[in-house]
């Protein structure tokens, strides 16, 4: 079957033409987000340990929480339609923000909600410029806090707040207490601390497990105990569940 020269249609890269060459609107194609950047997590064992224990210990204390959203070496995407502006914090927590797994994190898609808190692990592949551009990038697309962590000895914390439209140095990071995660930051004779608010301090995967060893060994114990103690009152004619 032919067509009238009027009808006919050619194309043109994505777009189509009409004989005139008059474009006619399509949707243009979806734009790819990677969820990985090509880089390695962590440059070191030291660094990896921070990040992990940071983010567990962080996805700990809001665990009962559904809208706190707790990553580590995440991409954030703060524009629609750009993939090329992109940065992965080692970690960010995200306030408002429901829990779940996710490729990548894009602010258009999350209610325009940019993560409120990052941290960052120093490493020696690091550089004071790299790390003030990722500052800038941070306070221009609306972090609260941002804090750096030096992890060899003598290691130290760095941190910022956000003033209006920048996230500005704290001058005293010993002692100081973050506003949206609500823990406290130490450093003494070049060693570094971090407590959740119950003044527990932040333990690493493995102290964690040995402190869970600990309890069980003492519940165990103590169940002992009173096994030995309810059997002992049975032997002088005592029940001992009226005791």
């Amino acid at each position: 079957m032919g067509v009238s020269t009027t009808q006919w249609l050619h194309s043109v890269g994505r777009v189509w033409y009409h004989h005139s060459m008059t474009p006619i609107a399509t949707k243009p194609p979806a734009v790819f987000y990677p969820s990985w950047d090509g880089e390695r997590i962590a440059e070191n064992t030291l660094q990896f340990e921070w990040i992990v224990t940071i983010q567990g210990n962080l996805d700990l204390l809001f665990r009962a929480n559904p809208d706190v959203f707790v990553a580590g070496d995440h991409l954030i995407y703060p524009i629609d339609g750009d993939a090329d502006t992109r940065t992965a914090p080692d970690v960010y927590v995200a306030f408002g923000r429901p829990k779940g797994h996710r490729g990548s994190y894009k602010v258009f898609a999350e209610d325009g909600v940019f993560p409120q808190v990052i941290f960052e692990v120093w490493s020696t592949g690091n550089t004071a410029d790299k790390m003030e551009e990722k500052r800038k990038f941070y306070a221009k697309y609306g972090a609260e806090e941002y804090y750096i962590l030096f992890p060899d000895f003598p290691a130290y914390w760095h941190g910022w707040r956000r003033e209006g439209n920048d996230l500005v140095r704290l001058p005293e990071m010993n002692g100081f207490v973050s506003p949206r995660l609500g823990m406290r930051f130490e450093m003494i004779r070049g060693y570094i601390a971090a407590y959740l608010p119950s003044g527990e301090r932040f333990l690493s995967y493995v102290e964690r497990g040995i402190l869970a060893e600990e309890e069980r060994r003492k519940a165990d114990s103590e169940r002992e105990r009173s096994a030995r103690l309810a059997a002992r009152l049975r032997e002088l004619g005592v029940d001992p569940d009226s005791v």
